[in-house]
């Protein structure tokens, strides 16, 4: 079967119609339901406190006991009827860099906003169908537009001595639907400045939001996950439907897979895999013409220590290295080379105490090729960057027995950024003066779920 047929036109339609009327539907529960609902969806729906699925009680880092609900296609509840799959988040932040960003405005370097407000279509539609859809308004246009999307049908069958969960997942950004979190869609940190930007491998977001893709999953014996499936770009007039920048355009069927092994030992667990993409991406956003090809493939680790969940302790690790083969950027003079490697490494451990009190250090390393026209922004034409961050942070609601459960969920933070290296250098990496130490970033968030 060719990949090009994976998503035909006609379900390329389905998936336009599809998302306009979920859209419409948040939009009559918005209109028609009561505040005091406005809920963290999932929790009311299991009847379970969020620190029974979520690592700190806030925030998207799973248990195990998480990653099977997720798996299982958000369907897990309590028995109970009148559950409205309805949530909301709002985060505000205040960040500082050491220098101003623009040297023509003083004011660069702070940043003050709400920097996220988002609405939420998330958990159980029916007996084995459940979504995790997010709008989030932003603090730059103040529209709300399309975030992450997952979509999944899931079903467990008997297969001998062993069960398997069969799955498929309808979603817009490539490892979205991963269980895990050492995949760069729920990779540490998970709230950022967002000030600073560095080079980094196509799978690592940088296709979030304007592709479609289905997947089909299984997870065997409570040991084994494996994922295959495609992704398209959607249309421009999709996207501006729902206020997302089209960028480049993928000029056939991207396949993306996974396969992990997975170990839930009760109190540890953890988990070693492969996952990979193959994307050819016309950068200009053209229907003809030569495309850059991306050959991204990652190997991933994570363990987790849960005790008796008074003192948890977490480590994720992964590595990814890209191919490029730039035939659209080569010919059009926007790359020197016509070919070029790019990896980076991330590796973060946290420590939590009685899911209230954290601190979480990570490490990041971007190393590639160099090509002077690729990466203009470097005096040295590279794009290698490595940096730290140190981030503590504080969960005083969110738990079964803390006040307003499970209505009030608070998260507040305190993260540092910092660089050692910054696009090839440590000193003058723009050829003006620009040292990476500049770019340190000091950050502080409150974190709030409904």
């Amino acid at each position: 079967m060719s990949w090009n047929k994976v998503i035909s036109p006609q379900s390329s339609q389905f998936l336009h119609r599809l998302m306009a009327t979920l859209g419409s539907t948040l939009l009559v529960w918005l209109i028609c339901i009561p505040a005091a609902h406005a809920v963290p969806s999932f929790a009311r729906q299991t009847g379970e406190e969020c620190a029974a699925c979520h690592i700190g009680a806030l925030g998207p880092q799973l248990t195990p006991h998480g990653m099977m609900f997720k798996l299982g296609g958000f369907t897990d509840n309590d028995g109970k009827p009148g559950h409205i799959p309805l949530a909301a988040m709002l985060v505000g932040s205040y960040a500082h860099t050491s220098k101003d960003l623009d040297p023509t405005d003083s004011s660069s370097n702070d940043l003050k906003r709400i920097q996220e407000a988002s609405i939420f279509l998330a958990g159980r539609l029916s007996d084995h169908l459940g979504a995790f859809v997010q709008a989030t308004n932003s603090s730059t246009d103040h529209r709300f537009s399309m975030d992450n999307v997952d979509i999944r049908f899931a079903h467990p069958v008997q297969t001998g001595d062993s069960q398997t969960l069969l799955g498929v997942t309808l979603n817009n950004n490539p490892t979205v639907s991963d269980p895990l979190n050492s995949v760069p869609a729920w990779r540490f940190p998970f709230m950022s400045p967002e000030m600073v930007e560095t080079v980094s491998p196509l799978i690592d977001g940088v296709l979030g939001q304007q592709v479609g893709g289905l997947s089909a999953y299984a997870y065997w014996n409570s040991s084994v996950y494996a994922e295959l499936g495609g992704y398209r770009s959607l249309s421009k007039g999709f996207l501006d439907d729902v206020n997302v920048e089209a960028g480049g355009k993928l000029s056939k069927t991207a396949p993306y897979w996974r396969l992990a092994w997975i170990k839930d030992l009760r109190k540890q667990a953890w988990s070693a895999g492969l996952f990979g993409m193959n994307a050819d991406l016309r950068p200009d956003g053209s229907s003809s013409g030569p495309s850059d090809k991306f050959r991204d493939i990652g190997v991933d680790g994570t363990y987790q220590y849960l005790g008796t969940r008074k003192h948890i302790y977490t480590v994720n690790a992964a590595y990814i290295h890209e191919r490029q083969t730039r035939d659209a950027s080569f010919a059009a003079g926007e790359a020197a080379n016509l070919s070029g490697d790019l990896n980076r490494i991330d590796l973060n451990g946290s420590y939590y105490y009685d899911q209230t009190y954290g601190v979480t250090a990570a490490y990041f390393r971007v190393k590639g090729d160099s090509d002077a026209t690729l990466y203009a922004d470097s005096a040295a034409g590279s794009p290698d960057t490595t940096g730290w961050i140190l981030q503590a942070d504080w969960t005083p609601f969110g738990k079964e027995n803390s006040w307003g459960a499970p209505w009030a969920n608070v998260r507040l933070g305190l993260q540092y950024t910092w660089y050692t290296r910054f696009l090839g250098t440590k000193n003058n990496y723009d050829g003006a003066g620009r040292n990476a130490s500049d770019n340190n970033t000091a950050y502080a968030f409150i974190w709030l779920a409904f």
